[in-house]
């Protein structure tokens, strides 16, 4: 069965886009490079237009973290190169992220309530390297040091001189993790931490889950535990498409 050919301003229409930016998808690497004709127009086929409905879903949803727009991105690349199986992987991989930081969050939640409760739990204190602290929360030990120097937290020091951090330090920091994740800038987080000390009213799932302009935000964000619930969704939906695509396109699209 031949293969459907399709100009520029055809594919545009089919996806709902301008044709300059079916041009800027194929010079950022999201669609692979289309044939062209003897007049220099592109030629796009049945797996450009599978590949721009791929893009334009995982684009969809607006990820508040960095670091997972980047994965996004990256698979979104490797499906263009037709290497369908690693673009899998990595999706779940991604998926796998995303569960993680909805947990992450979840925790900070309940470590805030429990500290603004005044509820002290009966455990036996633990004392934890910077080293140590950094792989147990699984951030950079550059990470801890910054979060130290903008007074986020203070770290006591045993007689030797080195930083020693206790189960308390521990919470605090599971509680700056998730607000940095949601794109809190540091010194908004710092007042936040103060605030939370002053008042007990605070909901803590509220300041997580709706960031105010006056915060100093890096970057306004949507909620979110509800952005990282539409991520894992879309995420899920990319795989789908992944799967389809990986059944109907099993050789390089250019050739």
């Amino acid at each position: 069965m031949m293969e459907n050919k399709y100009k520029t301003a055809q594919v545009a229409k089919i996806i709902g886009i301008h044709p300059n930016t079916v041009r800027l998808y194929e010079k950022l690497g999201l669609i692979s490079e289309p044939q062209r004709l003897s007049n220099g127009y592109r030629v796009f086929t049945d797996f450009h237009i599978a590949q721009f409905k791929l893009a334009r879903t995982a684009f969809k949803v607006e990820v508040l973290q960095s670091g997972l727009r980047k994965k996004m991105i990256s698979i979104i690349k490797l499906s263009a190169k037709g290497d369908f199986q690693k673009a899998i992987l990595c999706t779940n991989n991604y998926i796998g992220q995303v569960k993680i930081e909805q947990k992450n969050a979840e925790e900070a939640i309940e470590i805030t309530k429990k500290l603004l409760s005044g509820i002290q739990e009966e455990e036996k204190d633990v004392y934890l390297t910077r080293k140590q602290a950094a792989d147990y929360l699984q951030v950079t030990i550059d990470t801890l040091r910054n979060w130290e120097m903008n007074g986020l937290v203070s770290v006591k020091r045993k007689q030797n001189g080195y930083r020693v951090y206790t189960k308390n330090d521990i919470k605090l920091l599971k509680i700056i993790r998730s607000l940095r994740c949601a794109n809190y800038s540091l010194a908004a987080i710092l007042r936040m931490i103060n605030a939370m000390s002053n008042n007990l009213e605070i909901d803590i799932r509220e300041v997580i889950n709706t960031p105010k302009t006056d915060e100093d935000i890096v970057t306004v964000c949507d909620k979110l535990l509800t952005s990282l619930s539409n991520a894992e969704l879309n995420a899920k939906c990319i795989l789908r498409q992944l799967k389809t695509m990986k059944e109907k396109f099993n050789m390089n699209p250019t050739v």
